[in-house]
């Protein structure tokens, strides 16, 4: 059981390439998002299990004593994570007030934590006193993978606090990641909390937010690329959305196809130029993955999922002499803007200024970074540590 406190984080997500087409069968690439989930566990009050949220407005307590009756009746094998049981999710919406149905972002965030906390520790049949505290640099509902940052988090947290997996350790102001076969078991366990939020999911924002880096995504299967380099982009929240885009692929396929085709070949090309890069980036890699940025635009706005918003993102980042394009849904949403090495930070500051007065939300930040971390207290930031020791 939990000894000592531990603080954890894992990153965001977004596709670089390969949005749309990937499910007609052409290949995506996932790369981490360096905007990250950070969460702090420690040992609880007697006989109480705690979560807060302060994103959500979510702040909930119970007694151990009332959870133990529902624990599911099987004992869970911890290294295979099964699929999640549906009366157990039904019992727990009961038990948490949720009324069944109920999809909000707190409601199904709560229902993940009470499924993998019972299940973890169904095998002991000892539920732990604990207090959990949630902070996230990720918007909600936009599509960068915050709800399976979320699941990674709760996942290590858990698994951690019952001695299935170690804490690495950490010296001061550092981090550490845990082994290969610790990262598989948290990565099982964060795709059951994926399932019980979204019900059917690829797996895929899991296992970037569990791995990092990148990821190549296509016919189902998911195969993290061995090494890739860090970039820095702008990440710009158009803050609209607009469900049910245009589908001009069954409409036109003859037209479309060679689009989908056009697209698979800018991700293979753009898988290439990260592997190169790995071995020693050079600035023509950085052309290369501008033309790439732009062709996709281009045909992501003919396959009817492009927005005048990031047709705007596009204009305002390209009168800088930067190339975006949309990541993810479409119809609005998010893009993404590669920063270079050779651009300068008062172009950067430029850019995010113009793009706010657009109403947008933009950050600078950095694609490709590591997965799920162990932290010191002494590595986060004096803002993060005191939101997450308020609590």
């Amino acid at each position: 059981m939990l000894a000592r406190e531990c603080i954890l984080s894992a990153p965001g997500k977004v596709i670089l390439h390969g949005e749309h087409a990937v499910v007609h069968g052409k290949v995506a690439l996932a790369v981490s998002l360096n905007l990250r989930t950070y969460l702090r566990i420690q040992p609880g009050a007697a006989g109480r299990v705690s979560i807060n949220m302060p994103n959500i407005d979510t702040f909930l307590s119970w007694d151990v004593s009332s959870l133990h009756a529902l624990l599911p009746a099987r004992r869970a094998d911890l290294q295979n994570a099964v699929e999640p049981d549906a009366a157990v999710v039904l019992k727990l919406r009961e038990y948490a007030g949720l009324g069944d149905g109920l999809a909000d972002t707190r409601s199904l965030a709560v229902l993940a934590f009470l499924y993998i906390y019972l299940f973890v520790f169904a095998e002991s049949r000892e539920l732990p006193s604990l207090t959990m505290a949630v902070w996230s640099e990720l918007p909600t509902g936009a599509g960068l993978g915050s709800s399976a940052a979320f699941s990674v988090c709760l996942s290590a947290a858990l698994l951690a606090s019952r001695g299935a997996i170690a804490c690495p350790a950490v010296e001061a102001a550092q981090t550490a990641r845990w082994s290969d076969e610790d990262l598989e078991l948290i990565n099982k366990w964060a795709f059951q909390g994926e399932k019980i939020i979204h019900g059917n999911p690829s797996g895929v924002d899991n296992a970037v937010g569990t791995w990092g880096g990148a990821l190549r995504y296509h016919s189902g299967k998911i195969k993290p690329l061995s090494s890739t380099p860090m970039l820095r982009i702008l990440l710009t929240n158009t803050r609209v959305l607009v469900a049910g885009v245009r589908d001009k692929i069954t409409k036109f396929p003859a037209i479309m196809n060679p689009v989908l085709e056009s697209i698979d070949a800018i991700s293979c090309e753009c898988e290439r130029t990260l592997m190169e890069m790995a071995r020693g980036p050079e600035i023509q890699h950085y052309r290369v993955l501008e033309e790439l940025i732009d062709i996709n635009q281009h045909h992501l706005n003919v396959m009817g999922v492009g927005h005048p918003s990031l047709d705007r993102l596009c204009q305002v980042s390209l009168a800088h002499g930067l190339h975006s394009k949309l990541t993810g849904a479409g119809g609005g949403g998010c893009g993404i803007t590669l920063l270079t090495p050779d651009t300068d930070s008062s172009v950067v500051e430029r850019s995010i200024q113009e793009l706010k007065d657009c109403g947008y939300d933009c950050w600078e930040t950095s694609i490709g970074a590591p997965g799920v971390l162990h932290h010191s207290p002494s590595s986060l930031t004096e803002d993060v540590l005191k939101i997450l020791n308020s609590y």
